[in-house]
């Protein structure tokens, strides 16, 4: 601890975490077999959603809440049991001997032995004898529950902690919204605009709207703000939520701090959003905090030209200015008579979801 602040060593890429920190460590079975609990929505509402237990989901529990016995430097802040998968985060209060990727190894290779332990419990016939060691050995050995090492992500940023617990504590509600809402957390292919190519998130049904207007804080507003001038900035960033009121689907990468300030005044308003992501969408994706329940009311759209780059970690004045183009393009080719008519299948805009109704869901 320094001055009440919890302090962490960084170390370059493939090299030890030793030091002081807090770490995000997702533990996930193998193919995403639903085998340590089942997903409850009592009256189909997420609000109430909660996972039970699986034997075999407290048997992993059990083995990651007694790691501090084996290792005293380390604390489990939080955790979450989920079907397929469990989230927690530790919390490393004095500088190891070792990595915590060697500890978070030693915890997986104890896991893996549950999950053998589990495996054989379930197929007791498959048992069969090697024919060079001469003992018996589960044919399902080869394909191990948890076959992947688990997630290690440090928490050093400000505000990241307080986002993954509430993260963990909203994981069962939000999984039941998608079980009751698959459409709009589907990844949807093949959206074409403008001759560009987008994946996305959400309703596609936003690209029917009658009006889009871009959301882009240009830096010389930024700058004659700096200098006691912030009239422009304060006018541009009104006339945005005043467009939205007035009906206007409002399109933007939201990248700057005056553009996120305009985007929460706009989910907090309810209005309709279509988001231009700077990575592609992992297996699994959800929406973050800010995002996720306005997706599943259908009042978001996100889209990326990009394929998922799980090594991205920060966005390039280049693609600022690629997403902030593609803005434009959307509110300027989206925006058009044909589409205004009601005709979706036209040169500018296509999708197969918006095409056949498949987004077409009842919110």
């Amino acid at each position: 601890m320094t001055d009440g602040h919890i302090t962490w060593q960084w170390q370059e890429p493939n090299t030890a975490w030793r030091g002081i920190g807090i770490y995000h460590v997702t533990l996930t079975v193998t193919d995403r077999q639903p085998v340590l609990g089942t997903l409850v929505i009592p009256e189909n509402d997420p609000k109430q959603a909660r996972v039970e237990w699986s034997d075999l989901g407290r048997q992993v529990l059990r083995h990651m809440l007694d790691l501090p016995k084996r290792r005293p430097e380390i604390r489990i802040m939080s955790y979450s049991l989920m079907p397929d998968h469990l989230h927690s985060i530790w919390h490393v209060t004095e500088p190891m001997p070792t990595s915590i990727l060697s500890v978070v190894r030693g915890f997986w290779q104890g896991e893996k032995k549950i999950g053998r332990g589990y495996s054989m419990s379930i197929a007791p016939h498959s048992m069969r004898e090697n024919e060079h060691t001469g003992q018996r050995e589960n044919e399902h050995t080869a394909d191990p529950l948890f076959h992947e090492m688990p997630f290690v992500r440090p928490l050093s940023r400000k505000g990241q902690l307080d986002t993954m617990v509430n993260y963990l504590i909203l994981n069962p509600q939000r999984l039941a919204t998608k079980k009751l809402m698959p459409g709009f957390f589907r990844v949807q292919k093949d959206i074409e605009i403008a001759g560009r190519k987008y994946r996305g998130i959400g309703n596609v049904e936003l690209l029917q709207a009658a009006r889009f207007a871009p959301v882009h804080v240009r830096r010389t507003m930024i700058d004659e703000a700096i200098h006691g001038d912030n009239k422009r900035l304060r006018d541009y960033m009104n006339g945005c939520v005043l467009a939205a009121r007035q009906g206007a689907v409002m399109v933007s990468p939201f990248i700057s701090d005056k553009e996120k300030e305009v985007m929460t005044v706009l989910l907090a308003e309810e209005h309709p959003i279509i988001y231009i992501a700077d990575n592609g969408f992992r297996d699994y994706y959800k929406p973050s905090d800010g995002l996720f329940d306005a997706v599943a009311a259908g009042r978001v759209l996100i889209l990326s030209p990009w394929e998922y780059d799980p090594s991205k970690r920060h966005v390039t004045r280049e693609e600022c200015i690629a997403m902030n183009q593609m803005a434009e393009e959307i509110c300027n080719y989206v925006h058009s008579p044909e589409l205004n008519s009601g005709k979706t299948n036209i040169p500018y805009v296509h999708s197969p979801e918006l095409d056949s109704g498949l987004t077409n869901i009842p919110i």
